[in-house]
Order: structure tokens, then sequence, then C-alpha cells
């Protein structure tokens, strides 16, 4: 078994994990982002300060549809490698894979 492919399976582990990470943080930065928003409208905040945060908002937006696109394609390149590697199969660092597949979301 080559080194090279275990290194290969390590770094789209990494990437699938850190990717998942980051799709995750951007959502929730979404809804604090709202919440930041609506706080700002009770408290009758500045307009100039509300406009702002919308556009805050409006570039959270594009990044959760854009981190989502990546995880996907890096989670189906993780899971060609992984059926396409086989015989790796008794490693525990495709067991980490298989399992970071079966626990990465996928829905949006």
């Amino acid at each position: 078994m080559s080194q090279d492919r275990v290194r290969q399976l390590k770094i789209k582990t990494g990437v699938v994990k850190r990717l998942a990470k980051e799709a995750k943080m951007y959502k929730e930065e979404l809804g604090q982002q709202e919440e930041k928003i609506s706080r700002l409208k009770q408290q009758g905040a500045d307009e100039y300060d509300i406009k702002k945060q919308y556009e805050v908002l409006q570039e959270c937006k594009m990044m959760v549809p854009d981190s989502h696109h990546r995880l996907m394609a890096a989670h189906g390149d993780l899971q060609q490698f992984l059926e396409a590697e086989e015989e790796m199969k008794e490693l525990e660092e495709y067991k980490d894979a298989k399992g970071l597949l079966d626990s990465v979301e996928l829905e949006h």
C-alpha cells in the first residue's frame, strides 16, 4: 500500500472536515447577523447602521451556498476516493474518513 495514497486520503479527509466546519460557521453567522439587525431595529438604531448590517447579511447569504457547494464537491471527491481504494478499508485513516462522510450534513 502506497504512502502517497494514505497521504492523499488524509488530505481529502482534512478538506472535508474543514469545509464542514466552515459551512456550519457561515450558517451560524447568518443567524447571528439576522438577530443583530432585529436588535438594532428594536433599539431604534441609526438607519445607516442598519443598512450596513444588511450589507453584511447579504455577504453572509452569498457565502452559505458557496461553502455548501465546495463541501459537496469535496465530499463527493472523498467518497469516490474511498470507493476506488477499498483495499485500504482496514486502515484507521479509511475508517475515520468513512465515519466523517457519514457524519457530514449535506442538506442545505
